[in-house]
């Protein structure tokens, strides 16, 4: 038996489960291939804030998420140092980012379908809590961590390999999701010699589900606007049509 403690109190990671949560996390461990030995320790990491802080005697996924994006930064930076002895520093780096972003570990949780298995309040579900990339993503972590304390790290290792091998191989061909608010910012301080600014122009819909408008400004022009449920997707999709109309290409 042991404990997490989270905001003060204690967290038993051994509580009860009823035998059809049991049943789901079985096919959830069938699906993607591990085994835990504790599936009271897989539950906690799909157990978000908003679903523990309606159960006073429940912790939720936020320890092991931390400790989830620990491992997970290790595996990645050790394979690549193994894989890519031709490499650089700052190469391996630029990888590495793109493999532990929230953008990849969100495109990973939905394909392995941690949104059907993950913990959320009745407003967190009304919010569209299950498609909320920050949400998956932070649930991804927590499972990595909750497996590596099950396992230990080589499990825990191999398991993280297994999934973003194939998103390494897309960085290093370029076929990854591109980062566009960088890359705009990069060509645009080295042609122009100046910086993007960004603005928000409209907030559409009610504050639980709102859309954010958002134009870049390049010296005297601006582009855009772009949309998306936060600033940074908005930004992000901003910045995209802003690189796409300056330099006519994705690369």
């Amino acid at each position: 038996m042991w404990f997490l403690k989270t905001s003060g109190r204690n967290e038993r990671a051994d509580s009860p489960l009823s035998d059809d949560r049991k049943k789901e996390l079985r096919l959830f461990e069938k699906q993607v291939g591990i085994r835990f030995r504790s599936l009271e320790l897989l539950n906690l990491a799909f157990s978000h804030r908003s679903y523990a802080n309606e159960r006073v005697s429940m912790g939720d996924n936020e320890r092991l998420e931390f400790l989830g994006d620990a491992v997970l930064g290790l595996a990645v930076a050790d394979y690549l140092y193994r894989t890519f002895p031709e490499k650089q520093e700052g190469e391996l780096a630029r990888i590495k980012s793109f493999v532990v972003s929230e953008d990849t570990l969100y495109e990973i949780a939905r394909r392995i379908k941690v949104d059907n298995f993950i913990l959320i309040s009745k407003g967190e579900e009304y919010a569209g809590g299950r498609t909320k990339k920050a949400l998956l993503a932070d649930a991804m972590e927590a499972i990595i961590g909750a497996y590596f304390l099950d396992a230990g790290f080589e499990a825990a290792r191999d398991f993280v390999l297994r999934l973003v091998v194939p998103e390494i191989e897309k960085v290093v061909e370029n076929r990854h999701k591109k980062d566009y608010k960088t890359l705009l910012q990069e060509y645009v301080q080295k042609n122009f010699k100046t910086y993007p600014r960004y603005r928000v122009v409209e907030k559409l819909g009610p504050e639980h589900n709102r859309t954010f408008r958002i134009e870049v400004q390049i010296r005297d022009k601006k582009y855009g606007p772009g949309e998306g449920k936060n600033k940074k997707e908005a930004e992000q999709s901003a910045a995209s049509i802003a690189y796409r109309a300056i330099v006519g290409d994705e690369d």
